[in-house]
């Protein structure tokens, strides 16, 4: 086979286009999409074709009008000549698999593009129409309004889409949620530019918006959804909605409880936007103008501040708030206080004042402990010595006063006893005392001290422990700067008092039977009394029905018989 010239294959494919009879199209039409500026790659025949059967390959595209215009053109083995003499001369290429390279895409290239292939036994052509595509260089929205006022339709701003293709379609957003309007509150224009030398278009979509109170803080955007590519949000606005006062609220701002001395600060806060500055603060009776702040200090306030205070517009008196402000005071008095000395047995008065703005509760403690109610002291004994405090509280508030109480008196031995030690070994000798200031106390007999207690209100204990080896009386004396008091108590020898113990347990025993000996004695007396009785009775009455004789006699003797027995029985008893 020979190879054919350049210009031979041109001739051969000009005479080949005329003899329609060896042509035939591939039916269908295919489009292919590209972006703008970039490469497009236009595919030939997507493997129809045998690359090994295909002889010449030549690319060409419609001018317009169904006139053709030829690309480039490639025989099999060779490299591909560009035929193209317009703007395709620089931007035209063929791949290795023969599809079309188309650099730097543009919305002119919008054309069909023919692919024709001669085969060894046959000449066809795909053609292929190409759509360019182009998002826009970014959403911006210009000339934004200031502020937004509620119930007003006002120009928000314009979202501007740049240089798209085919031209961008807005969507208007508030809080990401889209905007459609209504004729009334919610007004959308939109217009489109197109570039005549690029082709490429401009949209610009003006919001005009009512705002309501809730739009505060809202935030406004644009986007649109590019043929290809992702979607395009502009950046948010938020604008300040502006609108008139419509409510005002006094806020009193002090620490809780609100005492005397502290401060107090009163605050009026008004839902107007921007909000107002300028206001009339009324304290009690007294007006003060405050300018370009809304806040009033009230210094080292007292009782006497309690109130309702009232705050108002300047420009608008009668939009005004009120509110009223307590005080609190907890004041206690109470007498007699801090250290007191009475002397036992006296009455003590005590009094306990309270001035306070409010309920209050008083809680007693006696050395840290709790008492049930208020102490009273009819006839003060050593054991109410001690510190006393009450504390007052009210809500929050509380206040606290104390005293000590010291009851004296001369000492006084509540009791003396002794005892035997467990290993009877010594005895323990026990001398218990009252008075105040605290009692010295002595013995009348050397011992050792065991133990001395805690002088607590006014009580003393002292022990000693002895070992007396003959029968003897000891004396315990206790004395302080107000008198003396003294006790004796006998106390036996060591020896002696178990010698005594065993007798005492011997003679216990005999007592015993010598009781119960006569218990039966008396008892079998009564018996033989009785029964002398009743054979005594028994023959009276026989001879009183034989003989007749004085029967009153014999009354009289069973009267005293009768006595006797009575007598005994009494005795045997006992």
């Amino acid at each position: 086979m020979h190879l054919l010239s350049a210009s031979c294959v041109c001739a051969l494919l000009t005479i080949t286009i005329t003899t329609t009879a060896l042509l035939r199209q591939v039916a269908g039409l295919e489009t292919v999409s590209g972006l703008y500026g970039e490469t497009l790659e236009i595919p030939c025949h997507n493997g129809a074709t045998k690359e090994e059967d295909i002889l010449i390959t030549k690319w060409k595209y419609d001018k317009g009008e169904g006139i053709p215009g030829d690309l480039l053109v490639k025989q099999k083995n060779k490299n591909a000549v560009i035929m193209a003499t317009d703007e395709y001369k620089d931007r035209v290429s063929m791949a290795a698999n023969s599809s079309l390279l188309l650099s730097a895409a543009k919305l002119t290239d919008q054309r069909t593009f023919t692919c024709m292939v001669v085969a060894r036994e046959d000449i066809m052509e795909y053609p292929i129409n190409v759509m360019i595509y182009k998002s826009p260089e970014g959403l911006e929205i210009s000339d934004q309004a200031e502020a937004l006022e509620i119930g007003k339709l006002t120009k928000l701003g314009t979202c501007v889409a740049k240089d798209a293709s085919p031209a961008a379609n807005i969507t208007w957003l508030k809080n990401n949620k889209p905007l459609v309007a209504d004729g009334e509150g919610i007004s959308i224009r939109t217009s489109v530019l197109l570039d005549p030398v690029t082709g490429l278009s401009t949209t610009a979509s003006t919001l005009e918006y009512s705002a309501k109170k809730e739009d505060t803080d809202a935030q406004f955007t644009c986007s649109t959804q590019p043929t290809v590519g992702s979607e395009l949000v502009s950046s948010p606005v938020t604008l300040t909605v502006t609108y008139s006062t419509e409510n005002i609220v006094l806020q009193v701002i002090a620490q809780d409880p609100l005492e005397e001395g502290d401060n107090v600060t009163l605050k009026c806060v008004a839902d107007g936007n921007p909000a107002p500055t300028n206001f009339n603060f009324h304290l009690q009776g007294e007006m003060v103008k405050v300018e370009d702040s809304n806040t009033y200090t009230i210094r080292n306030v007292s009782r006497e501040t309690s109130g309702e205070y009232k705050c108002s517009l300047i420009d608008d008196p009668s939009m005004e708030a009120s509110k009223d402000i307590t005080v609190n005071y907890l004041d206690i008095n109470l007498s007699p206080s801090g250290n007191i000395v009475e002397h036992v047995g006296e009455a003590l008065d005590l009094t306990l004042k309270i001035d306070s703005s409010g309920e209050s509760k008083v809680f007693w403690t006696k050395d840290n402990i709790m008492l049930d109610k208020e102490p009273e002291f009819a006839a003060l004994t050593y054991s109410d010595s001690g510190s006393y405090e009450c504390e007052v509280t009210m809500g929050l508030l509380s206040r606290k006063a104390s005293f000590d109480l010291i009851v004296e008196g001369a000492p006084v031995i509540k009791q003396l006893s002794k005892q035997l030690s467990e290993d009877a070994q010594h005895k323990v000798l026990i001398c218990e005392a009252e008075g105040s200031p605290k009692p010295a106390v002595s013995w009348s007999i050397n011992g050792t001290l065991l133990d001395e207690s805690p002088f607590i209100n006014g009580k003393i204990t002292h022990k000693i422990k002895v070992v007396p080896s003959a029968n003897l009386t000891v004396s315990c004396t206790v004395s302080n700067e107000f008198g003396i008091d003294t006790r004796a108590i006998n106390v036996s020898s060591l020896n002696g008092e178990v010698r005594m113990d065993k007798q005492d347990q011997l003679d216990d025993s005999d007592q015993t039977k010598l009781v119960v000996g006569v218990v039966v004695g008396l008892l079998i007396a009564t018996l033989v009394i009785g029964l002398a009785y009743w054979v005594y009775m028994k023959k009276s009455k026989q001879g009183s029905w034989k003989t007749g004789e004085k029967e009153n006699g014999s009354s009289e003797e069973e009267k005293k018989l009768e006595e006797k027995v009575e007598e005994n029985s009494q005795k045997a008893e006992v």
